[in-house]
């Protein structure tokens, strides 16, 4: 708990303003809210969440979960969900850490690491108790924040130690077929990565699929038990999220923005754009900045390479 209560206090010293902070660690974001939030649709990264303080609610198609400083949040591939924080005031504000799995490592890792006997795959997105080595290593992570000139060559030591316990934990086996591409949420997995890298195109399931291994049916039916959607939802969840981003962050006008991420017709963007976010755009980037000026730097860059791949930005 020492290590809990000076996590949040590092957070808070790191993170000065509401919503998603970038730390000088590339893979390591701290989040803040000083109060409730409304549910807001995004695309979650495969990552590692661990709150020190408030507590949020997550939610993939209609099953939902809500962790906070006594458990924490493994989501083993990318997903489209629904998240909003349930406690959170000025005095004591929501406060969270965001680790990006490296998968480069946990592939690494995993010839280094013996295999754990087969089990069945737990979800992609799920709940763990607090588990007091993922504390303390996430705990000195935030901590070389204060110390930039470490940063280079503790860090990825840190955070090989977390992929570690990671692949030596509950969920271990889980995050082993993603990384290796074995089992169904492996193959998802690859088909997830194949239209991140091509979102703005011309979709073409069967397409998708080979790049999976799979047949389409078999696509069909294991991406929808994963992510709750179909390829071309999840496809059309990239692009918005994205045309949002760009509204918000580069001026586009909505016109522009729906070309951009490969709408052919700009009535067929605002309706699906009012469908996922609630308003249509104008009144939606509107009602963003109107509630914290700085908000737009809290909409997420889609990554445009292989999950594996980082880019200058990632997106949550």
């Amino acid at each position: 708990m020492d290590r809990l209560r000076d996590l949040s206090r590092l957070i808070a010293l790191h993170a000065p303003r509401e919503g998603i902070n970038r730390s000088a660690i590339e893979r390591l974001s701290l989040l803040r809210s000083d109060a409730p939030s409304v549910p807001s649709p995004a695309v979650y990264e495969a990552s590692l969440c661990l709150i020190a303080q408030g507590s949020k609610r997550v939610s993939l198609g209609d099953e939902s979960v809500v962790y906070d400083a006594s458990s924490y949040l493994l989501v083993s591939v990318d997903l489209p969900v629904v998240g909003h924080v349930l406690e959170a005031s000025a005095e004591e504000p929501y406060l969270c850490c965001k680790l990006d799995l490296d998968r480069v490592a946990l592939a690494d890792l995993i010839l280094a690491t013996p295999s754990p006997a087969p089990t069945s795959d737990r979800p992609a997105l799920a709940t763990y108790p607090i588990d007091p080595d993922l504390v303390d290593c996430l705990h000195r992570l935030v901590r070389l924040l204060e110390q930039p000139s470490s940063v280079p060559v503790l860090a990825p030591l840190i955070e090989r130690e977390i992929a570690y316990r990671l692949l030596t934990g509950p969920h271990g086996p889980t995050l082993r077929r993603v990384v290796s591409g074995d089992g169904h949420l492996g193959q998802v997995s690859r088909a997830i990565g194949w239209i991140r890298e091509r979102f703005r195109d011309h979709l073409r399931v069967a397409d998708v699929a080979a790049s999976a291994g799979m047949s389409v049916s078999s696509l069909h039916a294991h991406f929808r038990a994963i992510t709750h959607m179909s390829p071309i939802e999840f496809q059309k969840h990239l692009r918005l999220q994205e045309a949002r981003r760009l509204m918000l962050t580069e001026g586009h006008s909505a016109g522009a923005a729906s070309f951009e991420v490969g709408y052919e017709s700009p009535s067929q963007f605002s309706r699906e754009y009012r469908r996922l976010f609630g308003a249509p755009p104008r009144r939606d980037v509107e009602r963003i900045r109107s509630r914290a000026p700085d908000a737009a730097s809290d909409v997420g860059r889609v990554q445009l390479g292989p999950p594996g791949d980082r880019q200058p930005s990632g997106w949550r």
